[in-house]
């Protein structure tokens, strides 16, 4: 299953137009972010908001994951201060996958966000969280933090935000997006066989672990039949109809 490196902007020094600062609302977006991508089936890990951009590329780097997702607002140029607005998201232009990544985010967006002409998938070469990072890695820059409209706008709609980019994510790894979801612990019931965990809710789906039974396992949602659940580290689908909650 996906693995993220989750990596809000540690720029508290970007004042917004009214209150507030880039660090401080690109965490609450990446906190609203975190039930979605349990729900869904996606791991993840944060950056340390007290390390700078090498520091989070540094523990991106430091192990495996799927994709790298910044989250950033942009500021204008001080003739410009509060007369742009706009979303671009930042691809590496030498991979395909950071450009598919970054078109499927910038195509979501532009069904919630309101100027939705100004939303951009774009080619970077010096931004190092796309260019330095090992794996599959994007830059979003969400609106503008000096004009008060954006502001207003990425404030008043954190949550759906937060369920369009993991959304995204999910249309990226080709899984459900589940928007519902609770946390519960179950126990496995196969009549003393092992129960599956799979890659996709589908017995088609491939293997990834196994849960045998009797076990107490972690369940995050349902759908169709099948709980994404997790079990000694590992997140994956499992038949409902063999776990008692």
């Amino acid at each position: 299953m996906p693995k993220i490196f989750l990596s809000p902007s540690t720029q508290e020094w970007n004042l917004y137009a009214t209150e507030g600062n880039e660090e401080l609302y690109m965490n609450r977006l990446a906190d609203h972010m975190e039930p979605y991508l349990k729900y869904s089936g996606i791991t993840y890990s944060r950056n340390d908001p007290e390390r700078n951009v090498n520091g989070a590329i540094n523990d991106s780097n430091s192990a495996y994951y799927d994709v790298h997702l910044a989250l950033h607002t942009n500021a204008a140029p001080q003739n410009l201060y509060g007369k742009l607005r706009g979303i671009d998201v930042y691809f590496a232009p030498s991979s395909m996958h950071s450009e598919k990544l970054a078109e499927i985010i910038a195509n979501n967006l532009e069904t919630v966000y309101p100027v939705n002409n100004k939303v951009r998938a774009l080619p970077t070469d010096f931004l190092g969280e796309v260019l330095r990072t090992k794996a599959v890695a994007v830059l979003c820059e969400l609106g503008y933090h000096d004009n008060v409209s954006d502001e207003s706008w990425l404030k008043s709609n954190l949550d759906v935000i937060a369920q369009n980019l993991v959304r995204s994510l999910c249309d990226y790894f080709g899984i459900p997006f589940i928007s519902d979801g609770f946390v519960k612990n179950g126990t496995v019931y196969t009549d003393g066989g092992n129960l599956n965990i799979r890659s996709f809710p589908s017995l088609d789906g491939r293997i990834i672990g196994i849960i045998p039974d009797g076990s107490s396992v972690t369940v995050y949602s349902e759908i169709n039949g099948w709980y994404v659940v997790n079990y000694n580290g590992i997140t994956g689908y499992a038949k409902s109809d063999y776990i008692s909650l």
